[in-house]
């Protein structure tokens, strides 16, 4: 009757505590997609000349980052990326596989955050360079449903090690824009 009893209790139970319905979800698994580029001033650009199709800001390079990672409460989170870079005025790629942690500093609705990260440059053939890189940024994040999915913008300083015994070096200040998926 004991046995009978507690598995009667136990099941009621969880079920209870999975019915609960959480507005917002604050852990577990996320995928993220980034797009950033840097951007530099066009040294070639005229103002008020209607012949110049150029722009006075124009893009320098392009990072596309997919990260997995685990969210631990509303203020850490930590994540493993996967990123190609390619900056195009040196003709230069990338691949960069660093691990990533963001603490966000207010942790309501819309999150304000910093983040850092360090990794390597995988060498996947003779374009690629290989070598080590570290990462910091500031952000804001802003959910955009129940489950918790959001927006990220931000600001992130890239600084990459590259070349024979890593003695070549670039270093970049790139704005980004995430999708988060819980």
């Amino acid at each position: 009757m004991k046995i009978s009893f507690s598995i009667v209790l136990l099941s009621f139970l969880t079920l209870y505590s999975f019915s609960q319905n959480d507005s917002i979800k604050t852990n577990g698994l996320f995928y993220k997609l980034s797009l950033a580029t840097t951007l530099t001033i066009n040294e070639d650009y005229v103002a008020f000349d209607d012949d110049d199709e150029s722009t006075l800001i124009e893009p320098n390079a392009l990072f596309v980052n997919n990260t997995i990672g685990y969210q631990f409460d509303r203020r850490s989170l930590i994540g493993l990326n996967f990123e190609y870079n390619w900056h195009s005025e040196q003709g230069l790629h990338f691949a960069p596989a660093f691990l990533s942690f963001q603490y966000n500093i207010y942790a309501a609705e819309d999150k304000i955050f910093l983040r850092g990260g360090y990794g390597t440059l995988l060498g996947l053939g003779k374009s690629f360079e290989k070598g080590n890189m570290f990462r910091l940024g500031i952000g804001s994040q802003s959910v955009m449903s129940k489950n918790n999915n959001s927006v990220l913008i931000g600001l992130d300083f890239t600084r990459k090690r590259f070349g024979y015994k890593t003695l070549e070096g670039i270093s970049s200040v790139s704005i980004f824009l995430e999708f988060m998926f819980f």
